[in-house]
């Protein structure tokens, strides 16, 4: 009889957002007179069309592949140079030194940021956000990597929960067992928390220190606003030897239905045995992937013209706008809210001690609105609630709205 890997059932019953879609689908299948009103504030997909000079790359890439001359099979494995020089390029702009050779094109941060764990070993031991972005844990336990079940902490025995609560500002402490792996998201999902350039120093320095990894999510660095917020963990002094970063074309430029992504990894940074994992994610990029297609990496190249970065900054501007909408409608409310400065999500308090999952309900069912139970992100995120600013204007307001004359 054939064995599996079954270890990932003792997660969370099925992903987060998979889990939300069918409660939303049922809702309808039982309301269907309220369906058509329900405004979806829980998934962080994006709704604005992608940007005019950006859809306009696509065009003539798309008329390059009708010429034999000009036609693009297979991309290169590491992406076409034009991109990662272009990346490299916005990387030395802001002071960090990121060769064209050491960016990684993919489809997406999200794969990235599920398959990273692939080069590590099996027994590495994995500190984590919590709240933290539900992949980086199913993902590791996917892979084998759990150890035993601990029914005390609700999860197993390789990982470390780092507390993110009211009392630290949202953002982690340095764990006490020390880690191999370290997962950091800033400005992070779901909290919308920040980590200040000296903070995120000691988490390098620390990193050094006891020769782990740090994982660092920059999905959402468009959106940071606040001058002593760094946008890229190459900021800091001694980070080549010491992290990866991922970045996503998603939310920065609408990219959620063309999927882009990358990887940076320093050439300095190496295994216990002195191998580079530049080389180990090269081999393992090089066999399981083929490369993002040739009209989305010229798309992706036009983010970075004057004319691209003018729109998708005009882009963020909207989707923050419609966060301070939010913020300002549950503070009026009376919700005890954070976020939503430096980045997309507002979390928020649930009410009179209601679980996170309660809540949800009761949003749904009195109110017509979907966000994200906190519990779904970490047992240190229950008894908050996620809501994403990426809905249209009009649908923030009424939402909004909703929330305000419909206080529990």
């Amino acid at each position: 009889m054939i064995k599996t890997n079954h270890d990932y059932q003792n997660l969370q019953g099925s992903y987060l957002f998979s889990t939300i879609a069918k409660k939303v689908a049922a809702y309808g299948e039982s309301h269907p007179d309220r369906a058509g009103q329900v405004i979806r504030l829980g998934i962080g997909d994006v709704t604005q069309p992608i940007a005019p000079s950006i859809i306009r790359a696509m065009h003539e890439a798309v008329d390059e592949m009708a010429d034999a001359a000009t036609f693009k099979g297979y991309a290169p494995d590491l992406g076409y140079e034009f991109l990662r020089s272009a990346i490299a390029d916005e990387y030395k702009s802001r002071g960090c030194s990121i060769a064209a050779d050491e960016v990684f094109v993919s489809d997406g941060a999200k794969c990235d940021s599920g398959n990273i764990q692939e080069i590590f070993s099996r027994d590495a031991k994995i500190a984590v956000c919590d709240p933290v972005y539900p992949v980086y844990v199913d993902s590791n336990v996917m892979a084998g990597r759990s150890g035993k079940w601990d029914p005390a902490r609700q999860c197993y025995e390789n990982f470390i929960y780092m507390p993110c609560t009211e009392e630290n500002g949202f953002a982690p402490e340095l764990p006490e067992q020390e880690p191999d792996v370290i997962y950091l998201c800033f400005p992070n999902n779901p909290t919308g928390a920040t980590a200040s350039k000296s903070q995120l120093q000691e988490w390098v320095d620390y990193a050094n220190k006891i020769h782990a990894v740090i994982l660092y999510d920059a999905a959402y660095e468009a959106y940071i606003s606040e001058p002593d917020v760094p946008h890229s963990i190459y900021e800091c002094d001694g980070a080549r030897t010491c992290a990866i970063e991922i970045r996503s074309f998603s939310k920065n430029a609408g990219f959620t239905g063309v999927r882009l992504g990358f990887t940076v990894i320093p050439k300095e940074l190496k295994d216990a045995d002195g191998i580079t994992l530049h080389s180990l994610w090269a081999r393992r990029h090089g066999t399981k992937y083929n490369g993002a297609p040739y009209i989305i990496q010229k798309a992706g190249l036009a983010v970075y013209s004057p004319e691209g970065q003018k729109e998708i900054r005009e882009q963020v501007a909207y989707y923050m706008n419609n966060a301070k909408i939010i913020y300002d409608g549950l503070k009026k409310a009376g919700y005890s809210v954070s976020g939503g400065v430096n980045a997309p999500y507002i979390w928020l308090k649930t009410p009179d001690g209601m679980t996170s999952w309660d809540f949800f309900d009761d949003l749904l069912e009195r109110l017509n609105i979907v966000g994200t139970p906190g519990s779904g992100f970490g047992p240190h995120g229950e008894g908050y609630f996620r809501l994403t600013a990426f809905g249209s204007y009009e649908k923030t307001k009424e939402a909004v709205d909703r929330i305000i004359a419909g206080r529990i």
